[in-house]
């Protein structure tokens, strides 16, 4: 754990378990914590400068969300993807994103809808400066708009439960073709989309984005 950089390197002391969650999150989108590493309690409390309770409260958390997995005597690692569980997770993502395209493309005001998703694409736009993480997390808040937006509480609990899946399939196939699939333009089309009022059209446009996603990711 020598040379961490900067998210492991101490934390303040407001909401402290909230700063490891995202401290220890941005190391993992980064590859700082590698998939398959095995993670050693006392070095991380040390590093993150904050008990073994919180640590493990954060790490708990991160099991939950998918980051994590536990191996015997409940020893955790850094999960780690195989290329048939990535094809899954795109699988059921291109599922609830269909239909919160679909559920957009029925509204009313799908321009309230366009603005609001134009917005997070400007935000994606504005990340392409910053690091990983910021362009993880600007890629993420897109489609968790997208599905925010159709008022489908059970739809955007599902598509948050995959959130951990997510940025692990990230990391699976490196910082170069994660990035490939945070392209504007492609964001951009599934926009395009939703403004035709076209729920078939919408629908096979994020298919689309999925099953290229997942094939570059695997390639």
């Amino acid at each position: 754990m020598a040379g961490a950089t900067a998210p492991l390197l101490g934390l303040q002391k407001k909401s402290l378990r909230e700063q490891a969650l995202s401290a220890l999150r941005a190391a993992i989108t980064s590859g700082e914590l590698e998939p398959g590493r095995h993670l050693v309690e006392t070095e991380l409390s040390e590093m993150l400068q904050i008990s073994r309770g919180t640590l493990r409260e954060a790490l708990r958390q991160l099991e939950q969300e998918g980051l994590l997995s536990a191996g015997p005597r409940g020893r955790l690692s850094v999960r780690h993807l195989d290329a048939k569980e990535i094809r899954d997770i795109f699988s059921v993502r291109a599922a609830l994103e269909s239909l919160a395209a679909r559920t957009l493309c029925e509204l009313p005001d799908r321009q309230l809808v366009s603005n609001k998703l134009r917005a997070a694409i400007d935000a994606m736009t504005a990340a392409e400066n910053g690091s990983m993480q910021e362009r993880v997390e600007s890629d993420l808040d897109f489609h968790r708009t997208l599905c925010r937006l159709t008022g489908n509480e059970t739809l955007l609990h599902s598509w948050e439960s995959l959130e951990g899946s997510i940025r692990m399939s990230i990391m699976f196939a490196g910082q170069d073709r994660g990035i490939k699939n945070m392209s504007v333009d492609r964001h951009n089309e599934i926009v395009d989309a939703i403004e035709t009022g076209d729920a078939s059209l919408a629908r096979n446009t994020i298919r689309e984005h999925m099953d290229t996603a997942a094939a570059n990711l695997v390639a």
